[in-house]
């Protein structure tokens, strides 16, 4: 039987709690995260939405940003929401000439793409891997993708109005990210397929480990 998933919330800034309530309903173990040592012992991590800027910041004060980087680069499956996929970015256009992000998503991200917290909406997004009716997709200062690189899938898009055809969420290998906010809407579809993405992992990590005792 294979065990319960432990995925970290980084609990440093944003809609931590919406986040933390929604994966055990996936059956998975949720904790915070705030320091290095918490960020090992996890199996995968939730960057929410809320400040990037401030995020980054806090990354760098508690001495995350380095392990964070890491753990991305070893294959550690994160999923950003709105702020979240601004950290995960290797490029952001609009942003302040001093902001870092852990990087890890070959993608360049416009900050507050479509606006001002005035001009937060709601839309239907479908969402390639993710089955039935659209996802309802909340914006609240988001971003959009605005170039993706070849290794990057793009799983989403707006349709219609004045920003029909913007990418709105991606995956790249163990990396999801999107820039709405499904924590808000009680769907939990995209928490589904990232927690589908763990346990893919812990399978497959697995397998290895028993490969290799059976080589011993």
């Amino acid at each position: 039987m294979s065990r319960k998933p432990v995925v970290g919330v980084l609990a440093l800034q944003g809609d931590v709690r919406e986040h933390l309530a929604t994966l055990p309903e996936l059956g998975a173990e949720a904790v915070i995260v705030r320091r290095p040592e918490e960020l090992a012992g996890v199996d995968a991590l939730v960057v929410p939405g809320g400040e990037s800027t401030t995020m980054a910041k806090l990354a760098a004060r508690f001495g995350l940003l380095e392990p964070l980087r890491a753990a991305v680069a070893d294959g550690l499956p994160v999923y950003g929401s709105c702020a979240g996929m601004i950290m995960l970015a290797d490029r952001l256009l609009d942003a302040p000439p001093d902001q870092v992000t852990v990087g890890g998503l070959d993608v360049t991200v416009r900050r507050n793409a479509f606006g001002r917290q005035v001009d937060s909406f709601e839309s239907q997004v479908e969402i390639e891997g993710v089955a039935g009716d659209p996802v309802h997709a909340v914006f609240i200062r988001a971003p959009w993708v605005e170039e993706a690189g070849e290794g990057v899938q793009v799983l989403g898009r707006v349709v219609g109005g004045p920003a029909d055809g913007r990418i709105v969420a991606v995956r790249q290998g163990n990396l999801v990210a999107t820039s709405f906010h499904p924590e808000l809407t009680g769907d939990r579809r995209v928490h589904a397929l990232f927690v589908d993405i763990v346990r893919r992992r812990l399978a497959e990590r697995a397998g290895a480990v028993a490969g290799n005792e059976e080589d011993q």
